[in-house]
């Protein structure tokens, strides 16, 4: 979208595409954490770290920040919460104390198994407003612009 402003050194946010993606993120995450942290008592940091786990097994605290975009320290902190509530469990690496790998505990993935049909269900919900071919090309044109945001990011 081409700046239409008549004043290029002023944004208006609500037409700011990067602004509009945050909020609208927010948004999403917002009500679908709604549903796991009012049954759960996950946040959307920690649920992000429980998917990852569910897709990834035995995942190092740095893979699970690159895969979710989340500072090291904040996915640290999320991690000792799951670890304390036995949603998680990580291994230390028998010559190297400093690396572990992670993993849903058995509790873990039963509450992941619960979460999620949620999740998807409220994916399929908040899809409705396109048809199903301007669903596929929502996806191709988010996986385009994602590309795009990292090979500006490598220059």
């Amino acid at each position: 979208m081409k700046n239409t402003h008549d004043t290029p050194d002023i944004i208006t946010l609500e037409d700011f595409m990067p602004y509009r993606l945050s909020v609208l993120s927010n948004k999403v995450s917002t009500i679908i954490a709604a549903t796991y942290e009012g049954k759960f008592g996950i946040s959307v940091t920690e649920w992000r770290i429980m998917a990852v786990l569910g897709e990834y097994p035995d995942a190092s605290a740095d893979f699970v920040s690159v895969k979710t975009q989340i500072e090291k320290s904040i996915i640290s902190r999320a991690i000792a919460k799951l670890l304390q509530r036995k949603l998680i469990e990580r291994e230390f690496d028998a010559d190297d104390r400093r690396r572990s790998v992670l993993n849903l505990s058995e509790t873990g993935r039963d509450v992941y198994r619960e979460i999620v049909p949620v999740s998807f269900a409220y994916e399929e919900k908040l899809l409705e407003c396109f048809n199903e071919e301007e669903q596929q090309q929502f996806s191709t044109l988010i996986s385009r612009l994602y590309s795009h945001a990292e090979q500006i990011e490598e220059k």
